[in-house]
């Protein structure tokens, strides 16, 4: 979906737009899942990437601009556990996430615009 709002910077708001919000690129060198005894699946991610593309326009009461962007997130860690409930027959019914943790190293952002 579209992200849009306004945040307040120095003398007056901040109107933007981001959109046409397109992952363009995933990587995942390392991915395990595992399972745990009496509770149910791990998933653990490392050194996951991933790259963005998207347009965007600001405005102010001083000037507006639009461009593209491309952003690329490195470094992405995800653990995640989710359990299985059996029922009366043994069989998964359901899987549900109990937890899930997630860090990233690096974020660099490309803008392009008129300005």
């Amino acid at each position: 979906p579209d992200l849009n709002g306004y945040e307040k910077f120095g003398l007056g708001n901040v109107k933007y737009n981001i959109s046409r919000i397109h992952v363009t690129a995933v990587e995942f060198p390392s991915a395990s899942i595992s399972l745990i005894p009496g509770t149910g699946i791990k998933l653990v991610i490392e050194n996951a990437s991933l790259t963005i593309d998207m347009s965007w326009n600001i405005r102010t009461w001083m000037f507006k601009d639009s461009g593209r962007s491309t952003v690329y997130i490195s470094k992405v860690f995800v653990t995640a556990i989710f359990s299985v409930p059996l029922d009366n027959t043994g069989y998964d019914t359901s899987i549900s996430l109990t937890s899930c943790r997630t860090t990233s190293g690096d974020i660099d952002i490309k803008l392009n615009g008129k300005s």
